[in-house]
């Protein structure tokens, strides 16, 4: 079957060995790539999943899919897999750039990385030669300096994985960074590399991904291009703004979590929208590889310069924590970059600290406001020097040691991203059914039809639907992260087109329904996996404040959120108990039976 190579390799640090091994063609079309594949060999490897997050006994799964690298926009993304030493859940994340084209491009779908080294190691994968390398010359480096150290060690073209000193020093929200500027970022994974002391991956080759018919996958990609150009948000919004172009719109409808959501909106909100934004710093536009959105942007402070400051890394260090200064918050998204944090995490954890401090809960040494203070808290952070070695355990640790636990905002450990559910309610559902703890992606962004209309425009106050919508957007989200494809496509594009390009690359005949149906199973099957971790119904929960505290002011004062209402219809749509269990004829519809080894 085309789009794969059959084989991945197997990396075991503790013994120094590359294995090339065969990948099951049977697997591969069961659950795609990425996500999907990430999760079934996570449990070949871990077939008792309660592993230490930061032990050698956990592993990592680097997986692409049956699209990337081939020649249609949003195709150049990668996926990893691992047990997140932050929510202790199965998590996956994501990445663009180049690294998930150029891994392709060497001959491999995969990698699976086991044990742990000595001492630090990086991993070289091309098309000639695949071998681990030492890596002692590079710890200590940031992300940066790591690229341009093995580009000129093994020459360019090249693309690079590596970790900064928030992944060496183990810090629980690290992420592992493409490139120098695009993060792996949510969970953790690179305090897993750490642990491991896997220091980078560099990668490239020049093995295209075959096409079984060429030119019924020429008439679907442009279809595929048509629909992006004609809706506004792939259009225009994404283009012209970035993602940034999100900043007044959630803003508008009240839902911009402000000071660790005791406020919906901003008063400092126009000084750093995505406009305000392209009129100051903005430098150039940036795209990951084949994608003709471009959503990212090259910034310049005067003072420092990197890749974003995206929307999420812009709220979390400006609204979140009552900050206006856009060049400051650019600034601590590059010091995130370089030290490998994620800046979601990183940044709710501080307004965490900033409201502990300001409760008298604890005196962290930082109030709302003091923009001076956060690019040299989160090099603290990094560090774990000073305050910041406590900071580094992120919000949920923290809130269990200090107190605080109800303006904790995190779901199973994972901070809360940049949407207030009380005013886009299906939010709540999507926050706690997300397998990797609190996720916009993961959980199913119900914004996108809440308040962005995508692909249609649904009440966002109802309380009545939106178990069953998150539910089947889950779905679809989890084929896009198993394909593996750009998210920011489904805007614009149905599922059917994306059927019709994958029958077209790889001589499969998948419908819409199959490519959702393969979604449901990877989600099912993550949600196996957490609850032989030991979490149950009563981790899909959100912080009291959402739920016992209603906005006061602005467009979304004064409504409450019934999860549990919402919760329950989504259980039954699923085919789930009362209490979020799969039943058995569920697991024998999905065929999950034969891949869980406890069932």
């Amino acid at each position: 079957m085309l789009g794969y190579w059959e084989k991945y390799l197997e990396v075991d640090l503790t013994s120094r060995t590359v294995t090339e091994r065969k990948l099951d063609l049977s697997v591969a079309r069961k659950y795609l790539g990425g996500r999907g594949l990430g999760a079934y060999l996570y449990l070949q490897y871990c077939p008792d999943p309660d592993v230490e997050p930061l032990g050698p006994e956990n592993v990592v799964i680097i997986a692409t899919g049956p699209l990337t690298g081939v020649p249609a926009t949003g195709s150049g993304r990668l996926s990893a897999t691992t047990r997140s030493p932050l929510s202790r859940t199965i998590m996956d994340t994501n990445v663009g750039g180049m690294f998930g084209a150029f891994l392709k491009f060497s001959g491999h779908d995969a990698i699976v990385i086991k044990g742990k080294s000595e001492s630090p190691v990086g991993l070289k994968v091309m098309e000639d030669s695949c071998e681990l390398f030492d890596a002692g010359d590079a710890w200590g480096m940031d992300t940066e300096e790591t690229v341009e150290f093995y580009k000129k060690k093994f020459s360019n073209p090249l693309s690079v994985l590596s970790i900064g000193k928030g992944g060496e020093n183990k810090v629980l929200y690290s992420g592992v960074i493409a490139d120098g500027g695009r993060n792996f970022g949510r969970g953790g994974l690179g305090a897993v590399w750490g642990s491991k002391n896997l220091k980078a991956i560099v990668t490239r080759g020049r093995k295209k991904p075959e096409i079984f018919d060429k030119s019924r996958f020429e008439e679907v990609k442009y279809e595929l291009v048509k629909v992006i150009k004609a809706h506004p948000i792939t259009s225009k919004v994404l283009p012209s703004l970035g993602t940034e172009g999100l900043m007044k719109v959630i803003d508008f409808y009240g839902i911009l979590p402000t000071r660790n959501f005791q406020q919906g909106q901003f008063e400092g909100v126009d000084k750093v929208k995505g406009e305000t934004l392209m009129e100051t710093i903005f430098d150039r536009k940036s795209a990951c590889w084949g994608c003709m959105i471009a959503c990212g942007r090259m910034t310049n402070t005067g003072k420092e310069k990197g890749e974003g400051p995206e929307y999420e890394t812009t709220w979390a260090m400006g609204p979140n924590l009552g900050i206006d200064d856009l060049k400051i918050i650019a600034e601590a998204g590059f010091h995130c970059n370089r030290h490998g944090l994620d800046s979601v995490s990183t940044g709710s954890t501080i307004a965490w600290a900033m409201e502990a401090t300001e409760r008298g809960v604890y005196d962290f040494g930082i109030r709302f406001g003091e923009a001076e203070k956060l690019v040299q808290y989160i090099d603290m952070i990094a560090s774990k020097e000073g305050v910041g070695e406590l900071l580094a355990l992120g919000t949920k640790r923290l809130s269990e040691r200090f107190g605080g636990t109800e303006f904790a905002m995190h779901v199973k450990g994972l901070e809360l991203p940049a949407y207030d559910p009380r005013g886009s309610k299906g939010m709540g559902v999507v926050y706690t059914t997300s397998n990797r703890g609190a996720c916009h992606l993961r959980g199913g962004y119900s914004v996108g039809f809440e308040e962005l209309g995508s692909p249609r425009k649904i009440d966002r106050f109802a309380v009545a639907g939106k178990g069953t919508h998150v539910a089947r957007s889950q779905d679809v989200g989890t084929f896009y992260d198993s394909a593996v494809v750009c998210r920011f496509n489904s805007y614009a594009v149905g599922m059917d087109i994306w059927a019709r390009l994958l029958n077209a690359v790889s001589n499969t005949n998948y419908t819409a329904a199959d490519l959702e149906h393969i979604g449901e199973r990877v989600h099912n099957l993550e949600r196996l996996i957490n609850l032989k971790l030991g979490f149950s119904k009563k981790d899909d929960s959100l912080p009291s404040r959402l739920t016992r505290e209603v906005l006061k002011e602005g467009p979304a004062a004064d409504q409450d959120l019934p999860l549990e209402e919402m919760l329950q219809e989504y259980y039954e749509y699923r085919g789930w108990t009362t209490e979020g269990v799969p039943t058995d004829q569920k697991i024998d519809q999905l065929d999950l039976r034969s891949d869980v080894p406890w069932l």
